[in-house]
């Protein structure tokens, strides 16, 4: 589908809705549907094992397969997702990261098999690996490996696959972490620098075709609800990305300078309670990437408005689908020049923004770039006390969110009269079924070509050669996503980032936090012993940002906080809980997984004799799913409904008083 010009309304950006789920067949069937509903571009999700490099069978993959996405393990699977879509005629977006070069690889793999030139191929896949040690958490290797598998992805794709955007700097999870406009442009600006450099420092691109490179480079940015704000950061972000792309690269060509970015408005605004209010902040969001034409988005895709209480059915996509398709062919949206050009309190907060950006992008420079300051723990840091100076000021009242903290009573919703049909339900033999598939895809497929190419690839990893080739060559003989990480975990080690805890607080104590932490002192002086909390995240679910925040405030009211960050088996974080001997274990988990990895920890703990040690949990968790989490045992269960972190803490106390049998 091409991108439009600013007057044609027949034909709109690239509209998509983020979508795959449970496996590659039922994923092809809701593409079609999607397709047919006039959706002009697919965006897949893929599931957290195939983000993360693993096989539906490995144990971290336990509770997650197909959960947040579609389980792709093998070249088999890509051809069953886009079975009957000619690769040819799409445009593809798969957000996929440490595992990009292999998803491509699989995609490529698939187009050739259905005769496409693959010089023809157009998409985007992100590999932004920075802000994954930023935010999502989806990382596998060090820094240095990472940004050299994106380094040989960006210069292959420039050669052989010259219309696929390579990597899609993201700075939308960066503001789903907490960063302000500022934090989210620097910080992208300087991911996009250090891509830049180690591409061009390679010497895989002659310098005379750079251009190229940086023609390709797109960007996903977030669109929260403060419009003026927002469309000035979209407009300062264009502005910036010229000026980078001329002074430090010289190129000369304005067509290869333009900021070509995506969005998808902000999920991290979308809320639990009333939840029919996330309709208006999408259109919202959606307007203010879109009303001005000198900073609007090439393709949109919407989240659902039920996002916030589980995974969204294929209606709430449509719906989300309906709302671009209007504003899109209903309006005048397109027929006229930028309405802002000229505004002075535009162009105000334009050069306000612009201002702290070039500071910000400064002071990482001089730490040596966004590779050190992510070693550093400097920008996890900023991010986590960003989101806890926010948090504060949603407490205190002085930021609303209708329905939450404001105009909070509300009439039964019928959107929800269908209570657990309300969201879309996995089948728990969805799991199962992959991992027999998986053993039957190895014991079917030749063993000898297998090895032959894992041995490549691990030998072209410990030189400089560029690895998308013998990528390429584990896919076509039937390498699985976790033999291709694996053999590059053995070459490049694995990694685990900065929590950016540490040094972050809350700030000056208000009255409430005063009085949690002096009942914490108390129970600590009762039992002889300072309070202790271990906050884990059980599991391959790297969204963070809910565990940095308990810690952040479970310290601020005097409680030990052991946080050991993302991606720990329940038997890890039951060992870590016996050998601290914490008094409560709190359990974060936003994929869905819960019900498969929470109850494991209950029983771990009983297991090894720490069975008075009470288990909460924290997430996305359904009213049916909550009631099953506590008939196992499980103490306490949170929602995004529950925002007051400092209560949260006052009912963690009560609860250890109540287990070590302290009254009053």
């Amino acid at each position: 589908m091409p991108y439009p010009t600013d007057r044609e309304r027949d034909r709109p950006w690239v509209m998509r809705t983020y979508a795959g789920h449970s496996s590659a067949t039922a994923s092809n069937a809701l593409y079609r549907r999607n397709l047919a509903k006039g959706q002009t571009g697919l965006s897949v999700a893929f599931d957290l094992p195939t983000q993360t490099g693993y096989d539906p069978d490995h144990e971290l993959s336990r509770g997650e397969v197909g959960k947040v996405g579609v389980p792709i393990s093998h070249v088999g699977d890509m051809r069953q997702l886009f079975d009957g879509i000619p690769l040819a005629e799409a445009n593809t977006s798969m957000t996929i990261n440490a595992t990009a070069m292999w998803l491509l690889a699989l995609y490529t793999t698939v187009a050739e098999e259905q005769g496409a030139d693959i010089a023809k191929l157009m998409g985007t896949t992100q590999n932004d690996i920075i802000k994954e040690y930023l935010s999502r958490g989806t990382y596998v290797f060090p820094p240095g490996p990472s940004l050299r598998l994106i380094t040989d992805m960006v210069a292959w794709t420039v050669t052989n696959v010259p219309k696929w955007n390579p990597i899609n700097i993201c700075s939308y999870h960066l503001q789903e972490v907490g960063a302000n406009p500022v934090q989210e442009i620097a910080y992208s600006m300087c991911t996009a620098i250090a891509v830049l450099d180690a591409v061009r420092d390679s010497g895989q691109v002659p310098q005379e075709e750079f251009g190229s490179v940086v023609a390709r480079m797109s960007f996903f940015v977030n669109a929260g609800v403060r419009f003026v704000e927002e469309m000035c950061k979209m407009r300062a972000f264009s502005q910036l990305w010229d000026e980078i792309t001329l002074a430090r690269y010289g190129v000369q060509n304005p067509k290869h300078r333009r900021f070509r970015y995506g969005v998808q408005v902000n999920s991290l605004g979308l809320t639990e309670a009333q939840p029919e209010n996330n309709v208006q902040r999408i259109v919202l969001e959606m307007l203010a990437v879109s009303l001005s034409r000198n900073a609007r988005a090439r393709a949109i895709q919407l989240p659902a408005w039920n996002e916030a209480l589980g995974l969204p059915r294929p209606w709430d996509q449509q719906w989300a689908l309906r709302m671009q398709q209007v504003l899109a062919y209903e309006t005048d949206l397109l027929e006229y020049e930028d309405i802002f050009d000229g505004s002075p309190v535009i162009e105000a907060k334009v050069d306000e923004i612009l201002r702290g950006a070039r500071e910000e992008i400064d002071r990482v420079q001089a730490m040596g770039g966004a590779v050190a300051a992510v070693e550093s723990g400097y920008m996890k840091t900023q991010l986590v006390g960003s989101l806890a100076a926010r948090r504060v000021r949603i407490e205190n009242g002085e930021e609303t969110i209708v329905g939450v903290n404001k105009f909070d009573t509300t009439e039964p919703s019928p959107l929800q009269a269908e209570g657990a049909k309300a969201i879309e339900q996995l089948d728990p033999a969805v799991e199962k079924d992959a991992v027999a598939a998986i053993q039957r895809w190895r014991a079917d497929r030749d063993q000898a070509a297998v090895e032959q190419s894992l041995d490549a690839l691990r030998a072209a990893a410990k030189t400089d050669v560029n690895l998308v080739t013998a990528t390429l060559a584990c896919a076509r003989a039937g390498v699985t996503t976790g033999e291709w990480a694996g053999a590059l975990r053995e070459v490049f080690g694995e990694y685990r980032a900065p929590t950016g805890v540490a040094g972050v607080s809350t700030g000056e104590a208000g009255a409430e936090l005063a009085r949690v932490r002096d009942r914490v002192q108390r129970t600590s002086a009762e039992l002889g012993e300072r309070l202790r909390m271990l906050v884990g995240k059980p599991g391959l679910d790297g969204h963070s940002n809910g565990a940095e925040q308990v810690a952040v405030r479970a310290r601020d009211v005097g409680f030990e906080v052991v946080y050991q960050g993302i991606r720990l088996t329940p038997d890890q974080i039951v060992a870590a809980a016996v050998q601290e001997g914490v008094h409560v274990v709190g359990l974060s988990v936003l994929s869905g997984s819960h019900l498969e990895v929470v109850p494991a920890v209950v029983e771990g703990l009983r297991a090894a004799g720490a069975d008075d040690v009470p288990v909460v949990v924290g997430g996305i968790v359904p009213p049916d799913d909550a009631k099953a989490l506590l008939d196992k045992g499980i103490a306490r269960v949170f929602t995004p409904k529950d925002y007051e972190l400092t209560e949260i803490m006052a009912g963690i106390v009560d609860l250890v008083r109540e287990t070590r049998g302290l009254t009053g």
